[in-house]
């Protein structure tokens, strides 16, 4: 893996975080390059598209509720990116406190050198946690309320939930912050991803921001207001990756147990096959 592949071009485009920033509230994220990601398009399953063609704006609006990951575990790419984005994005404002930095870059091929100069927050350690240095106080005075730790979410809410999530934020005028989201009404966090995404409105059906299909605001259709430096099928996999990244977090062994697991029942299944045999060869003479 080269240094090229952590490439990212710096977010924090959001005025409330860019001025928690310029107050040194937050540590900056850190940016690797000026340009931002390309994930391949083969890796973007195509169930996962929230943009037109995904859910259709046809007679029944856009389906988000049915929006997938489609991430892999196992998918050592995807995870070094989403890796990448968590540091460059996230972890100003929420922290991974069960996950040491040594910890990630061995599970996932990063290179002591990437890890060190590209990862590895300012003052920090290989052996410390990925913990965020926004003060608690500070977060609690200008958003409401302190930004989540992210360890264990993907395993609380589900991985699609996050794919969602980051996908669903909107322009809400009527909100201090400007923006609200469609996976979490009310959200205290800023569309921080909006010069990659871009700014869009939301079209809400007539029958209001409730009753949509699996429950949430019913959708009508998305109007772009902006655009974003990356393209739609290039957001998609950006989120996947971040996905991903947080999938694994919360079971660092998640990979391991699903390849162990298919040979104990391999084991099991021979095993069983023996044990018959020998049943039947100490109640031969029974029956």
């Amino acid at each position: 893996m080269t240094t090229s592949e952590f490439a990212m071009r710096p977010a924090l485009k959001n005025s409330a975080l860019a001025l928690l920033l310029s107050l040194g509230l937050v540590a900056a994220p850190r940016a690797l390059a000026a340009e931002a990601p390309a994930p391949a398009a083969a890796e973007a399953a195509p169930a996962a598209s929230a943009h037109e063609g995904e859910g259709g704006h046809g007679a029944g609006g856009v389906d988000w509720q049915s929006w997938k990951a489609g991430n892999e575990i196992t998918n050592v790419a995807s995870l070094q990116r989403g890796a990448r984005n968590f540091v460059n994005y996230c972890q100003s404002c929420h922290s991974l406190k069960y996950m040491r930095y040594s910890r990630m870059a061995k599970d996932l091929d990063i290179p002591e050198e990437l890890l060190t100069t590209k990862l590895i927050a300012n003052g920090a350690k290989a052996t410390d946690y990925m913990t965020s240095t926004f003060p608690a106080a500070d977060a609690e005075n200008w958003f409401g309320r302190v930004p989540p730790d992210l360890s264990l979410t993907a395993r609380a809410k589900g991985v699609d939930y996050i794919f969602r999530f980051l996908k669903g934020f909107y322009v809400d005028e009527k909100r201090t912050i400007g923006t609200d989201n469609l996976a979490l009404p009310g959200a205290a966090m800023p569309a921080v991803l909006s010069d990659l995404e871009g700014v869009k409105a939301v079209v809400f059906h007539e029958g209001g921001e409730a009753g949509g299909h699996a429950g949430g605001p019913q959708v009508e259709r998305f109007e772009q207001l902006s655009p974003g430096v990356l393209s739609a099928e290039e957001f998609d996999g950006f989120v996947r990756d971040t996905a991903n990244f947080l999938d694994y977090v919360s079971e660092p062994a998640q990979a391991q147990r699903v390849h162990l697991g298919i040979w104990v029942v391999l084991f099991l299944l021979v095993f069983t096959w023996f044990a018959w045999l020998l049943k039947r060869e100490y109640w031969k003479d029974v029956h």
